[in-house]
């Protein structure tokens, strides 16, 4: 269950796939979307679309959502629910809890509350801690985001637990993220409009304040006068839910040195085209695309926030700087783009620990044998 079927197409193939293979009936739950039809018919699992089950606060479209999820888990009488996204974890969790569903599991993949305000904040923390008290299992997908939820009282320890290395389903560095040798890097160049000699800094991920956008166009700002032959390329889209300061956006779209690429599902090639890769969140569960960076090759520098703590070794593989400290971050950054032999050295590094600790086929092996042992199925015979 998630509130959006992006995530499945996102993170539960192999899961789906794997579970399916095993012999478990898989039913996809989520928010209705172009996305999740084809979905289904690739994975094979029926799909139940929920009305009005969508990411943002809406008491009364929320109330009717979940008065449509527990029909439906009253039809389906599932042995196990497992719920990911805060949304579609609360409705999840009070919904399977009602019925008594055996085995609830609720997936945190990272804590909105962390940057909202006010009265937002408290609603977010109280359907966290609502979503762990109701499951009777809880995935965390990092260990330092396992730590923050026992340290801020929103989950009991004794459910707690982490897949294999972290992540939701790893990262594909055998076959699709591979480090791309220099024609396909120059071609990656050409196709994007930029010169194949440039150096290119790279941001992939929603185009919003949580994001950390502002901060790195602060330390644009600095090193595109430091370095002429600089260019920026970000690929995801500008939400308003979130939203960068307008002039930011703005002198961001007017720089001709900037490329603002929007929303695009296919980013090896676009990664292809970079030299590092800048993640400046604020909040993050795991921060996917710094070990998809890092399976590419791609040194990355980041935040020193949860969760990114979990995807990027410090000085080996990566450089990590205080949060909202852009002259830290562009310093970073500038290191790594005059110095070639780091460049490399760090790349190797971060790819070679993707390909150890981060393979699919190891969180999909963790998450069958969880539910198998949950459930009573053969893991726990």
């Amino acid at each position: 269950m998630a509130t959006s079927p992006l995530f499945f197409r996102w993170f539960m193939e192999g899961h789906v796939r794997r579970l399916r293979g095993a012999g478990w009936d898989v039913r996809l739950v989520s928010g209705d979307g172009p996305e999740l039809a084809p979905f289904a018919a690739r994975t094979g699992a029926p799909a139940h679309p929920i009305p009005l089950l969508e990411r943002e606060i809406r008491p009364r479209a929320d109330l009717r959502a979940f008065l449509g999820l527990l029909a439906l888990l009253r039809r389906l009488r599932p042995d196990l629910v497992h719920a990911s996204t805060p949304k579609a974890g609360l409705l999840g969790m009070v919904a399977a809890w009602l019925l008594r569903v055996p085995v609830r599991v609720y997936h945190c993949h990272g804590l909105r509350y962390e940057t909202s305000r006010g009265l937002l904040r408290a609603i977010l923390w109280g359907a966290e801690r609502t979503a762990c008290a109701l499951a009777t299992r809880v995935l965390a997908v990092s260990g330092s985001l396992s730590d923050a939820l026992v340290a801020r009282g929103l989950c009991a320890e004794e459910k707690l637990e982490v897949l294999h290395r972290g992540s939701v389903s790893g990262v594909d560095a055998a076959g699709r993220f591979l480090p791309a040798p220099p024609e396909a890097r120059r071609a990656a160049r050409r196709r994007l409009g930029l010169p194949e000699d440039a150096r290119v800094l790279g941001f992939v991920g929603r185009v919003v304040r949580d994001k950390g956008v502002a901060v790195l166009f602060e330390a644009w700002r600095a090193l595109r006068e430091a370095l002429p032959d600089l260019h920026w390329v970000l690929v995801g889209p500008a939400e308003d839910g979130d939203p960068v300061p307008p002039e930011v956006l703005a002198a961001m779209r007017a720089d001709p040195r900037v490329r603002l690429l929007g929303q695009d599902e296919e980013t090896p090639p676009l990664l292809a085209a970079m030299d590092v890769v800048a993640l400046t969140s604020f909040r993050e569960g795991f921060g996917l695309v710094l070990a998809e960076a890092g399976a590419m090759g791609l040194p990355v520098v980041a935040s020193r926030v949860t969760g990114i703590v979990d995807a990027v070794v410090d000085g080996e593989a990566g450089t990590l700087v205080p949060p909202g400290d852009a002259p830290a971050l562009a310093a970073a950054l500038r290191r790594y783009l005059e110095d070639p032999a780091l460049t490399a050295r760090h790349g190797a590094a971060g790819r070679a620990r993707v390909l150890r600790d981060f393979q699919p086929a190891a969180l999909e092996a963790a998450l069958l044998e969880r539910y198998e042992r949950w459930s009573g199925g053969p893991a726990a015979r």
